[in-house]
């Protein structure tokens, strides 16, 4: 029973340490992708103009803490004020700002509504940055409605990590896809220093998870 105990407060402990990691975009570093890798693939539809979503998502880049329910506060640190290649933004996972991420837009494609986001640095984050990255998409509906998708390809460090992780993550990319869903369709802000999200995530459908491997 004891060593039953001890296990599961194990576990628990190696799940915070996800948690605090956040979906938020915030994933990857020169990337050379050569081992093998875990992939997490949601996305939900918004009903507004994919050019609107695109430009929460991604062209304010810096403000990723009006929609992630994970993220207190974020901001510009170097590069280009908007979402473009070089642009630096660093997020702060709690108030005290002890547990953060230091971030760049590695690739973009405004034409397709692709852009890939890397970490350069940051605070207990349990990634292997050479073989982890994330995506943002953004699909045209056609109907006035869009796409939004979160895929995220990672390696853990250490890597037995990697499968509490792959749930960690998934719950993330999900409550942030909601989160960008509100606040681009509301107005309103959602973020991990207010109750908006605890009030509104059950009036949203969950994401659609992508089948990866």
């Amino acid at each position: 029973m004891k060593k039953d105990k001890m296990t599961k407060t194990i576990k628990l402990r190696i799940l915070m340490s996800v948690v605090i990691f956040t979906i938020s975009g915030t994933f990857g570093h020169a990337q050379s992708m050569e081992k093998n890798y875990k992939t997490v693939h949601v996305e939900m539809k918004i009903n507004a103009p994919a050019e609107r979503v695109w430009e929460a998502m991604v062209l304010d880049y810096g403000e990723i803490s009006n929609f992630s329910p994970y993220i207190h506060t974020s901001e510009y640190t170097n590069g280009s004020l908007k979402g473009e290649v070089g642009a630096e933004r660093k997020c702060n996972f709690n108030e005290k700002g002890s547990q953060w991420s230091h971030e760049r837009i590695g690739d973009i494609d405004s034409k397709n509504m692709v852009m890939r986001n890397v970490v350069i640095d940051g605070a207990k984050l349990p990634l292997n940055f050479d073989n982890s990255q994330a995506f943002y998409r953004v699909k045209d509906n056609g109907d006035g409605t869009a796409t939004a998708s979160y895929e995220f390809q990672f390696r853990t460090k250490p890597a037995f990590l990697g499968v509490i992780a792959k749930g960690g993550f998934k719950k993330q990319m999900s409550g942030t896809l909601v989160g960008l869903k509100h606040y681009v369709e509301t107005g309103e802000r959602v973020t991990a220093g207010n109750e908006v999200y605890k009030r509104i995530k059950k009036d949203y459908p969950k994401a659609t998870q992508i089948k990866t491997k």
